[in-house]
């Protein structure tokens, strides 16, 4: 419950991975009157919302929604494929990688958990929570894999815990050079409509994906994107579902309805997040997320602080992950924050809690956003005592200024 008289005036600064801001033209959608989930102007919207995020997903074919977390879609993708007891492969980057294979645990499969070896020597934190997924390794047990034990793929997309974008297309690459048959899973909960993603074209089997992140929505949508070989697996495959089942919803897609009753004005919203993201065009957007996160990665590098995705070729448009000094606890420093500035920043979360801080760039959002969001880290460290090599802030604002830089911006006003 928000106790309203201590409601700080202005407006929250809300730069967590997610959920992220979600635009009033969305909440103004979500407001509107709750129609029948059984009459014809819901069938519209249904076929409207189904066909946007085929768009968004870069797909031809089907694409399940249902009215839940994304955990929810990792659990449904999971049991509409696997049989009790069969062997996944997934990789370790991070903390929600790291939750997908405990789910593959408790539901019965048999996961094997990839990860790079040894410790980074600088931080001391893993390498494989610094780097994304080593597609030469999944090739190299795949290979091993004469008999071909290994029925899925499993990996992130874009890990939320630590900044890191994996490259899909180099997994179904190395999938294919071991000739193996075993499908490809990847989550990008929150890297669809923020990073460029292609379900299609990487031969992905089963992408899943939320609400709450680059679709700018509030949590409680999550999707399955499936293709024709993920469907064909699902019609053997011999995990329990009902709720979950893919075969039922598909069927009654087909004229915009479903088997339960959906979540009616979170679909109203979501029609309009689609509207707002196709009407602007994905390259557009992926781009600005790009430069977003260009500017926020100048702020991190000008304060002198290691970002945690080590390697530059896989950085997040989505977020950059911040680890603090030595003796400086980053749950503390973002209590701090919060308090002092009415800013949110995400926690570090499984191995990197309290080593490090998230700073979400992504959904609605811009560069004055951005700027008041850096000026309240910078304004924080400092207030905590971390050394800083130089101002994050005024890195940023060269950055988002973009060329010609400021002073030659001057000079040229001042000779006309």
């Amino acid at each position: 419950m928000i106790l309203l008289d201590k409601h700080p005036s202005g407006r929250h600064f809300l730069q967590i991975p997610g959920p992220s801001p979600v635009p009033d033209r969305i909440l103004r959608a979500i407001s509107l009157p709750t129609i029948d989930h059984r009459g014809p102007e819901f069938g519209a919207l249904g076929l409207k919302v189904i066909a946007g995020l085929q768009q968004v997903f870069r797909t031809r074919h089907p694409v399940c929604i249902y009215p839940a977390s994304g955990t929810g879609a990792w659990e449904a993708a999971l049991v509409n494929v696997m049989s009790p007891g069969d062997k996944v492969l997934m990789f370790e980057t991070g903390h929600f990688a790291t939750l997908w294979n405990k789910m593959a645990l408790r539901l019965g499969l048999d996961p094997e958990f990839l990860a790079l070896p040894g410790y980074d020597e600088a931080t001391g934190l893993p390498n494989s929570w610094r780097h994304g997924v080593q597609a030469d390794q999944i090739e190299q047990r795949l290979r091993e894999d004469s008999d071909h034990r290994i029925k899925a793929v499993c990996v992130v997309h874009n890990e939320t815990s630590t900044g890191v974008t994996s490259d899909i297309a180099a997994v179904r690459r190395a999938i294919d050079a071991a000739g193996h048959p075993a499908l490809l899973m990847v989550d990008t909960i929150s890297g669809l409509a923020s990073a460029d993603y292609r379900h299609d074209e990487w031969g992905v089997d089963v992408t899943i994906s939320g609400s709450q992140k680059g679709l700018m929505m509030p949590p409680g949508i999550s999707f399955n994107a499936l293709s024709p070989k993920a469907i064909e697996a699902s019609k053997s495959a011999r995990l329990p579902k009902a709720f979950w089942a893919w075969d039922e919803i598909i069927e009654m897609n087909r004229t915009g309805y479903w088997p339960y009753t959906p979540n009616t004005n979170l679909l109203y919203g979501l029609s309009e997040a689609l509207d707002m993201l196709l009407g602007q065009g994905l390259p557009a957007v992926f781009a600005r997320h790009q430069r977003w996160a260009t500017g926020v990665r100048a702020a991190v590098n000008a304060w002198g602080l290691p970002i945690q995705c080590a390697d530059p070729n896989v950085y997040s448009p989505v977020l950059t992950g911040v680890i603090t000094p030595p003796g400086v606890d980053a749950d503390a420093l973002r209590r701090l924050i919060h308090d002092r500035f009415d800013l949110s920043l995400g926690a570090g979360l499984g191995k990197l809690k309290g080593r490090m801080f998230r700073i979400g760039h992504l959904g609605d959002c811009n560069d004055l956003t951005l700027m008041g969001a850096l000026s309240g880290v910078e304004m924080g460290l400092k207030l905590a005592g971390v050394p800083l090599a130089g101002s994050g802030v005024a890195a940023a604002m060269a950055q988002f200024a973009g060329e010609p830089s400021v002073p030659d911006v001057l000079k040229s006003h001042n000779n006309r």
